[in-house]
């Protein structure tokens, strides 16, 4: 056996987990398909990538030492400092030993006779272990539309996943942005005033509202260091793992008056305040819901100076933060400027990408650069990018092709000693993820400490277990307005073959981070229930495995 352990995946999920079984003494290493670490923020080097948790909020909390030392320089930080505090982390630690670059898995099957994972990497070598931990990212495969010539065209065109490593020259340049959901809101904003004309292709907007990001001074730093504990504290009892707490007042308690007051107060506050400190109902009452969309519809009017173009950029088809809220910089103001146009292209469609640009039913453009921001093949896409084989050879891209089905978005049954520390269904997706990954990555490592303790060397959730957690999730739905959404949260991706309208996929878990911590905690005082153990004794040892709350010192 090669390893322990293997991690797949070194972003910011990959970087604690390895950390965690290093401290363990655990024969480990990270096996990372890109040439470094940083996964989401090695990546995405597009102009405007940038946070949009608080910066404070999305570091890593286990160290004290690391909290002190790095000073966050925006509220909502840049993909460069993102980058750069992922390597300080990963050198301050001396985790860059444990990790492997340019190593894509292509396959992970189980060897049920021997109880070991054999997965065979790119670069031809075969690795056996006896666990497997996946951190594959939530967004981590682009999708591409399917235009007829995209091959063809003679300019620049990537996706905004591949912006290139090196400097792209905008200024004077003919671009086209496709796409205007989170990345394309941004990297709009962001280039409007540098290049020399911008065509926006445009099928369904999505509803946005300002970041309203600002420096964070040393004196900001030092105040915030010294609060560290009690932001913590905040973003654990909220449901989204943010500093936002909702507002408890019920809906129809207060005055249209006081409704309004409110919002205009959350409109100009950082971050997604306007969306995570308002009414609950927002998410789950159909008519709350209109009544704030249409208030955040006449702020788009009034900075759009066009009326036609403003009502091309108000969302029809959902509600506001019914799916997760782009926030945005100077986006809507883009428009204003006589370089920026917007394509619908559900009243013009785009009939194929030519040598020069692209052609609509209307008629031709010509373009220096085509940038697709076109989104990702969402949460499970890394795992069906993987052959994975459980028990009996069964496929893993074969048992979810109507969608997932997982044991506290963690473990599967039928796939023995692979965990998923951010998995689908867990409460990752739907939280401040860094604030989920820890919960996850604590939760998994003190699984492992629990074997380790018992002689265990095999774990699996049992059917049952995986059937009532999916249940549950499929319950949580039902609560929410987000169900309708032609949203990643519900599976929908027009770009990959049977993601199309019409099949909803229950990907994410929606009760909330206190309660999915309280959920896995109280698993993990019951000696793991819902999982099957192999090998060593089956005595139950109490107070050895203190759950999610617990961090690395």
């Amino acid at each position: 056996m090669d390893y322990e352990v293997i991690v797949i995946g070194a972003g910011v999920a990959g970087i604690y987990q390895i950390k965690r079984l290093v401290d363990l003494g655990i024969n480990a290493t990270v096996l990372e398909a890109g040439g470094d670490l940083g996964g989401t923020w090695y990546w995405n080097r597009y102009p405007g990538a940038r946070f949009d948790s608080e910066s404070y909020t999305y570091g890593y909390s286990f160290s004290r030492a690391l909290l002190d030392e790095w000073h966050w320089k925006e509220k909502f930080s840049g993909q460069p400092e993102n980058l750069r505090y992922l390597n300080h982390v990963a050198d301050k630690f001396g985790l860059r030993r444990f990790m492997q670059f340019n190593c894509r898995v292509d396959s992970a099957h189980y060897d049920e006779a021997a109880n070991l994972w054999r997965l065979n990497v790119a670069d031809g070598r075969t690795l056996t272990c006896r666990f497997v931990i996946m951190t594959l990212g939530l967004l981590s495969i682009p999708t591409l539309p399917r235009f007829a010539g995209m091959d063809s065209f003679k300019g620049r065109s990537f996706h905004t996943f591949h912006w290139p490593h090196e400097p792209v020259e905008l200024a004077g340049k003919k671009v086209a942005v496709i796409g205007t959901g989170a990345t394309g809101i941004q990297v709009i904003g962001e280039i409007a005033d540098k290049v020399g004309e911008l065509v926006v292709f445009q099928r369904r907007p999505n509803w946005s509202a300002p970041l309203n990001n600002s420096p964070i001074s040393q004196a900001e730093m030092a105040d915030i260091r010294a609060r560290y504990d009690d932001i913590f504290a905040t973003c654990a009892r909220t449901p989204g793992g943010f500093e936002h707490e909702p507002d408890r007042r019920g809906f129809y308690e207060v005055s249209r008056e006081e409704r309004v007051a409110l919002w205009d107060r959350l409109y100009g506050q950082p971050g997604f305040a306007i969306w995570l400190r308002n009414f609950r109902e927002i998410f789950t009452n159909e008519e709350a819901n209109a009544e704030f969309s249409e208030y955040i519809a006449e702020r788009i009017r009034r900075r759009v100076k066009d009326p036609v173009t403003a009502e091309k950029l108000i969302p029809r088809d959902h509600g506001f933060g019914v799916q997760r809220v782009p926030m945005e910089t100077n986006y809507f103001e883009a428009y204003n400027r006589d370089n920026v146009s917007l394509v619908d292209i559900s009243e013009t469609p785009i009939e194929r990408v030519t040598e020069t640009g692209i052609r609509t039913s209307a008629r031709d453009y010509d373009f220096d650069i085509i940038v697709y921001a076109t989104g990702f093949d969402a949460i499970t896409g890394a795992f069906d990018h993987i052959d994975i084989k459980g028990v009996g050879g069964e496929s893993l891209r074969e048992r979810w092709v109507d969608g997932p089905s997982t044991f506290l978005g963690m473990l599967i049954h039928g796939f023995p000693n692979l965990l998923m520390p951010a998995g689908p269904q867990s409460g990752s997706a739907s939280t401040n993820y860094p604030r989920g990954i820890e919960t996850g990555v604590n939760w998994c490592t003190d699984l492992l400490e629990y074997m380790r303790e018992h002689g265990h060397d095999r774990a699996e959730a049992t059917e049952a277990a995986e059937k009532r957690w999916t249940e549950h999730v499929v319950r949580m739905y039902a609560m929410m307005l987000m169900r309708k959404a032609k949203s990643w949260f519900t599976g929908y991706n027009s770009n990959v073959p049977g993601h199309e309208q019409g099949r909803i996929r229950y990907f994410v878990y929606n009760g909330g981070a206190p309660k999915y911590v309280a959920t896995i905690n109280d698993v993990a005082a019951k000696d793991y229930e819902g999982i099957e153990f192999g090998g060593g004794t089956q005595r139950p040892v109490h107070g050895l495995a203190a759950g999610a709350s617990r961090a690395a010192e």
